[in-house]
């Protein structure tokens, strides 16, 4: 087995797939006669004899997971409850406690089944959007009060054909009106929606056996745990050339959502967050490679938008980008530019920086360590290269010049870290403790491997806080879990991405099983999976928790804890985190990028709640104009309390502009940094711990 290094990387693929029932009469079509081969057949068997010995929870595979399997497999299909029939499912329902034993059998005809039905079913919804669309889009009447329901999750299976062709009769309506809002004219609207039906009818004719075999294995692999998936031999292909960083990219992790594509986290120093156009969960709704047309990917398979994205090192790919952080009625799109190259150690090196700070009319130095990610050159270390790059020599290098720089404490920065090696997570743990555990990996045959700083005395022993986001997943959890547990530093910010877990790659006769075969754990016992590390003292999320991290993602394994392998010890921190809260919240009450944060987080979360949407072209014009209206008065709020002109309308970004370079941007106009760094200083007048200048 290839044992991974933890990351938060979420392999999600998603097929297309086959097979009609005998209660329902269709016209042919050319997925009617896919079914599995052997290969696929040996595969499944595999991959349950695989699941059942070696993955880390070791649950039974029963009737209760059936549902389970079954539950899911519909939501993957099906997750708007737009194309099954109640009778559909009537019919499926008979499977709903078998899939088990169909499993445990190489029985896949019920999975092929399924697929097949979708398929016949998308292929009978996209002809009647056409015949919508044919109308004519001029014909369509927005002064209708009528409204859609959007979150339709929960929504009961329709009964009928009429009702199917009611809700698709307003899901094309809402389109046109979103396009229509977003300034696109009735001639644009028709084309770039005829072109996106067709296009997904043309891709259903592309459905090959292999499509449906890996959406239906996969859903039962991840019936165990999001991070368990079955690999095609296509995507095993992919996920090995990724690992290895050797295929040119974006560097962005993407996730499938119903009909478009996520994003989830970005590589840093990679060339999508160079851009600082994209942020995690941002949709990419087009794709196109240098200046040629823009291609609609609205309804595509995930692995499809990915080759789309690829390509050679030095070209460009625009992609068409609606922002996480428009309304969620709101389909105005931005289109962002980047050049295609792989991502470079060097890029992705710690960086210092002096952050300069006055406090009770005192001026303070304290060094700033970002660590974008935790990397070592394997490459130079096992040549024996004495000048090997790695993560815990970087810092331990940086920390030195900071002392010489008398600086009165330091803050490292982990956001956006999403993880990397084991081994530089506890060799960096090592820097700023005595000696002792690091973190524990718990097997699934229940033994405790523990992984320890045998050497003695502590490189740094001076002040420090370590700053944390949502995006702050895996290695960094466990560097920032162990410097929590220890009392080494004060951890400042949001409740960390929760991704505790290890897998290993198992190669099958077709494709490959990635599997989840250990769980990390704090000294203290403490599990960092589905939880993260909450921090000492909070600040506002610039992302939804509910959107990202492990804790939204399907059947994620829970929070537990082990015995701890160190004695707790008095936490100096303790006795002032109300005062070091009660402080922070005062400042922050005043200062206007939390306040816009806080403001902006509350607006989406609100408009998130609504379930339904007016299709009322007025209505629908009268809540964007509203919602636009709060957004301007927030920025401008902002904008005075910074000495900046107030804008007249929200700026759309233009995507000749040129991102400000990091280093040209100063660590106190970075709000999160400077109040980590005054967080800090609280602490160290409450202790008495300042040195005297």
């Amino acid at each position: 087995m290839k044992q991974l290094f933890p990351s938060t990387a979420l392999a999600l693929f998603i097929g297309i797939g086959l097979l009609p029932l005998s209660s329902n009469s269709f016209a042919a079509n050319s997925w009617d006669n896919l079914q599995p081969d052997r290969d696929e057949v040996i595969a499944s068997l595999n991959v349950v004899e695989l699941l059942k010995r070696h993955h880390y929870s070791k649950p039974p595979l029963d009737d209760a997971r059936s549902v389970i399997i079954y539950d899911s497999y519909l939501k993957l299909l099906d997750p708007s409850r737009s194309y099954f029939m109640a009778s559909d499912i009537a019919e499926f329902d008979k499977w709903k406690t078998q899939f088990d034993d169909f499993l445990k059998s190489g029985d896949l005809n019920a999975g092929f089944t399924i697929y097949k039905r979708y398929l016949d079913r998308v292929k009978a919804r996209l002809d009647f959007a056409l015949a919508e669309l044919n109308k004519g889009v001029d014909k369509i009447d927005f002064t209708t009060k009528e409204t859609l329901l959007i979150d339709r999750k929960d929504a009961p299976w329709l009964k009928s054909t009429a009702e199917l062709d009611d809700l698709w009769r307003k899901r094309v309506k809402d389109e046109v009106l979103r396009q229509k809002i977003a300034g696109k004219d009735s001639k644009q609207i028709q084309e770039t929606l005829t072109k996106r039906y067709k296009n997904q009818l043309a891709r259903l004719d592309q459905t090959r056996p292999e499509d449906i075999f890996q959406a239906y294995i996969n859903t039962f692999a991840m019936s165990y745990d999001p991070h368990t998936n079955y690999l095609s031999p296509d995507n095993a292909e992919n996920f090995d050339i990724n690992m290895s960083l050797s295929l040119e990219g974006i560097g962005a992790v993407l996730q499938s959502d119903n009909d478009q594509v996520k994003v989830v986290r970005l590589v840093p120093a990679g060339p999508a967050d160079k851009t600082k156009m994209v942020a995690p969960a941002d949709k990419i709704i087009g794709v196109a490679q240098a200046n040629k047309e823009m291609v609609d990917v609205v309804g595509w398979r995930l692995d499809e938008v990915v080759k789309l994205i690829r390509g050679p090192k030095g070209t460009v790919v625009r992609l068409e980008v609606i922002p996480a952080s428009n309304a969620p009625n709101d389909q105005t799109s931005k289109i962002v530019p980047i050049t295609r190259e792989a991502v470079k150690l060097e890029d992705q090196a710690v960086k210092k920086s002096i952050l300069n700070l006055k406090q009770d009319g005192k001026d303070y130095k304290l060094g700033v360590i970002e660590i974008p990610a935790f990397y070592l050159d394997f490459k130079a270390f096992r040549a024996g290269d004495p000048d090997y790059k790695s993560t815990t020599r970087d810092v331990k290098k940086l920390l030195t010049e900071l002392q010489k720089d008398k600086v009165d404490g330091v803050v490292i920065d982990l956001r956006n870290n999403g993880g990397g090696s084991l081994q530089e997570a506890t060799e960096l743990t090592s820097l700023f403790i005595d000696k002792g555990p690091t973190v524990l990996v718990r097997n699934a045959d229940g033994r405790v491997d523990v992984l320890e700083d045998e050497n003695p005395g502590a490189f740094y022993k001076g002040p420090m806080a370590l700053l944390v986001n949502r995006l702050s997943a895996s290695a960094s959890e466990i560097f920032a879990g162990a410097m929590q547990d220890y009392h080494r530093a004060l951890i400042i910010g949001g409740q960390t991405f929760g991704k505790g877990t290890v897998q290993t790659i198992q190669p099958l006769n077709h494709g490959e099983l990635k599997l989840t075969l250990a769980k990390f754990y704090r000294v203290s016992g403490q599990s960092t999976q589905h939880q993260g590390v909450l921090p000492d003292v909070d600040f506002p999320s610039i992302i939804d928790t509910k959107e990202i991290g492990e804790s939204a993602l399907p059947e994620a394994m829970p929070w537990d804890t082990i015995k701890a392998s160190i004695k707790p010890a008095t936490d100096p921190f303790k006795p002032y985190i109300a005062e070091l809260k009660s402080e922070h919240d005062a400042r922050s009450a005043k200062d206007a990028e939390f306040v816009f944060i806080r403001d902006k987080l509350a607006l989406a979360q609100k408009l998130m709640e609504e379930k339904t949407v007016s299709l009322n072209e007025a209505d629908r014009r009268k809540q964007h104009a509203d919602i636009e209206a709060k957004q301007l008065v927030m920025e401008n709020i902002r904008r005075k309390a910074k000495g900046e002109e107030p804008l007249k309308e929200l700026k759309k970004e233009d995507e000749d502009a040129i991102a400000a370079e990091p280093d040209k941007i100063k660590p106190e106009d970075d709000a999160y940094l400077s109040e980590t760094g005054r967080v800090l200083l609280d602490y160290l007048k409450l202790s008495n711990q300042v040195a005297k200048h």
